[in-house]
């Protein structure tokens, strides 16, 4: 049956291509209203300073070597002291991570998040399968197994079909996690259509119930700092560059006397 199958050219124009037009319509959609819906994200002082602090004795250990040994040792002892230095103050300071949970603002992201995504996901998947069901729309260019039919032939059960064919419903499926490079496209990246996206953002939303320690932290890059060795890259650089300078100057020397003789 799948060597004699000829699909009718009115397939094309009355479902192939509208589910493509209508899962990109609604992925421009739903990026636009999660612009209008989105709201700005609460960002707290010492969290930036604490940040902040970290780049700069990051910077430092890799290039402390461009400055004087003083410089260098009085900004470890601004990061390292033992009773005044900002990671031993950061350490000892009191902080209560905050629960996810019990955050009305970040409730109110998860619920606008599903209004955004998962509703209408679901809304026009099913408006698709009730409109276009039973239809076979495009086969892929390659062989696949038959465990890959419950995959590409949802609403469809012939057995005796190939399992290369799609239906109306996997082929709407598959425009919605596949047209992740149009979006990239048309509305950049880090756009609110790409749906791949959004999914890893709520599989990692295990990850951000439970924040990282910053004295944990703190802590490793008071200690990466305090091995860290003052080693002069610009010992006798003044002599070096003197150096090329006479150099320099005795070889055009030469060269005028040259051509004086």
């Amino acid at each position: 049956m799948s060597d004699d199958l000829v699909l009718d050219p009115d397939i094309r124009v009355w479902v192939f291509l509208p589910i493509v037009i209508i899962t990109f319509l609604t992925g421009i959609l739903r990026h636009y209203v999660s612009i209008l819906i989105s709201s700005t994200k609460k960002i707290e002082l010492q969290q930036v300073m604490d940040s902040q602090a970290m780049i700069r004795s990051r910077l430092l250990r890799e290039n402390g070597k461009y400055l004087p040994k003083q410089a260098f040792l009085a900004r470890r002892h601004f990061f390292n002291d033992e009773e005044l230095g900002y990671f031993k103050v950061s350490q000892k300071r009191q902080t209560t991570a905050p629960n996810p949970m019990t955050d009305p603002s970040m409730m109110t992201d998860m619920l606008k998040g599903n209004v955004t995504n998962v509703l209408p996901m679901i809304l026009i998947g099913g408006w698709i399968n009730w409109t276009f069901s039973g239809f076979v729309t495009t086969k892929v260019p390659f062989p696949l197994t038959l465990r890959f039919k419950p995959m590409l032939q949802r609403g469809i059960e012939l057995a005796s079909l190939d399992a290369s064919w799609v239906s109306s419903a996997s082929w709407y499926f598959l425009n919605v996690f596949g047209l992740r490079s149009i979006y990239a496209l048309v509305l950049g990246e880090n756009n609110a259509a790409d749906q791949t996206r959004v999914m890893q953002d709520q599989m990692s939303g295990s990850a951000m119930a439970m924040p990282n320690d910053p004295k944990q932290a703190f802590k490793a890059e008071w200690e990466a700092l305090e091995i860290c060795d003052h080693q002069w890259a610009l010992k006798n650089v003044e002599n070096e560059l003197t150096g090329v300078s006479v150099s320099l100057s005795e070889t055009s020397t030469s060269g005028e006397g040259r051509n004086g003789n």
